[in-house]
């Protein structure tokens, strides 16, 4: 099913468009592109920065313990504000302003010259076999593979990292191909940010990326009427398998049950998770400018984690979000409004604004 062939298309033509236009807060703007379309020389940059920022000093560790580098510092900002940015209205603004800030964190920290770039995951869930196979996933220019193979028994000697079993994965064990090889996790699997270094791991589902990151769920979304059912859309219909679509998809398909990805707290601690959430924001962008007059300012849904549309456990007391609600980003960031982070053309004066290629 092809809803809408030729709406991708017509926003990228619109990002370059815009892309030199100048910006209320002075900054420059930054294009993010897709990965497989950066040269080698500037995915081999990307990828140095994210390690330089693995091997540069932290901010945060007297907050938190588990902190051993500027990288960690947003994976423990990540954790710590997991049940206040999920199952929420600010899921979207928040998850925008933070990968701004860690976007900006590579310029400032690891002289970084480029956006970061997304992972458009469509194009690699035509098959259950064509996930892996993705470029992304390069031992050489991109973040290396799935996790070395695990028995069912072997696996159950770990943390499963998902809320639910996913199906069909091949990996589970750690990372053994690209720079993160070798490259410990300081914390997770969990909310707690306490040191606990482990292996970075995946466990593949290609089955799952078919189901859940494919071109027509992203058209559907792109052709939701409201807010309200985009961001269900975006992260859950339902707690099940069927209901998780492209949020969940690309943190399950690549984290499977026992991987790093699929733990919703610290799903941050693989680099992969900045990439996915990046073409997360590509498409809610899309679908703001489809209707840019209306949906500059349209925001709505609960503040409060697990409370309706997401009241899976029962009814919770929430009150709806507004443009004037606040983001926090501790010592990461200033707190803004959502109202700052509704254009990617003119982001906040702490970071750079950016739109998509």
């Amino acid at each position: 099913m092809q809803l809408l062939p030729t709406l991708s298309v017509a926003v990228a033509a619109l990002a370059q468009l815009t892309a030199a236009a100048p910006t209320a807060n002075g900054s420059p703007v930054l294009v993010r592109h897709e990965w497989r379309t950066l040269s080698k020389v500037q995915q081999l940059e990307y990828l140095s920065a994210v390690k330089c920022m693995q091997n540069t000093p932290p901010r945060t560790k007297a907050l938190y313990s588990g902190v051993q580098n500027r990288y960690d510092d947003f994976v423990a900002l990540h954790i710590n504000m997991t049940d206040q940015i999920h199952f929420v209205g600010q899921f979207l603004p928040y998850h925008r302003g933070l990968l701004a800030l860690f976007e900006a964190d590579l310029k400032n920290t690891c002289g970084y010259k480029g956006a970061v770039p997304y992972w458009d995951w469509s194009l690699d869930s035509t098959s259950v076999d064509s996930f892996a196979q993705s470029p992304i996933f390069d031992a050489t220019y991109g973040f290396g593979g799935n996790g070395q193979y695990l028995t069912d028994a072997e696996k159950a000697l770990l943390v499963d990292t998902a809320a639910l079993v996913i199906p069909n994965t091949t990996g589970g064990g750690c990372v053994t191909t690209g720079p993160f090889a070798n490259v410990n996790a300081s914390m997770g699997p969990g909310s707690s940010t306490d040191y606990t270094p482990h292996c970075l791991r995946r466990d593949f589902s290609g089955d799952f990326a078919s189901q859940s990151l494919n071109s027509s769920l992203v058209d559907i979304i792109l052709s939701t009427p409201d807010f309200l059912l985009l961001d269900r859309r975006f992260q859950s219909l339902e707690l099940d398998l069927a209901g998780v679509w492209i949020h969940g998809g690309g943190h399950f398909s690549v984290g499977g049950n026992t991987g790093d990805m699929s733990d919703m707290w610290s799903s941050p601690s693989d680099p992969l998770f900045w990439s996915h959430h990046a073409m997360l924001d590509n498409v809610w962008n899309q679908w703001q400018r489809l209707n840019w007059t209306v949906r500059k300012a349209e925001i709505t849904g609960p503040d409060t984690m697990w409370a309706y549309p997401y009241n899976y456990f029962g009814d919770v007391p929430y009150k709806n979000i507004t443009l004037a609600f606040e983001l926090a980003y501790g010592q990461l960031g200033e707190t803004v409004n959502i109202s700052q982070v509704m254009d990617t053309t003119n982001m906040p004066c702490d970071v750079n604004s950016y739109t998509y290629a």
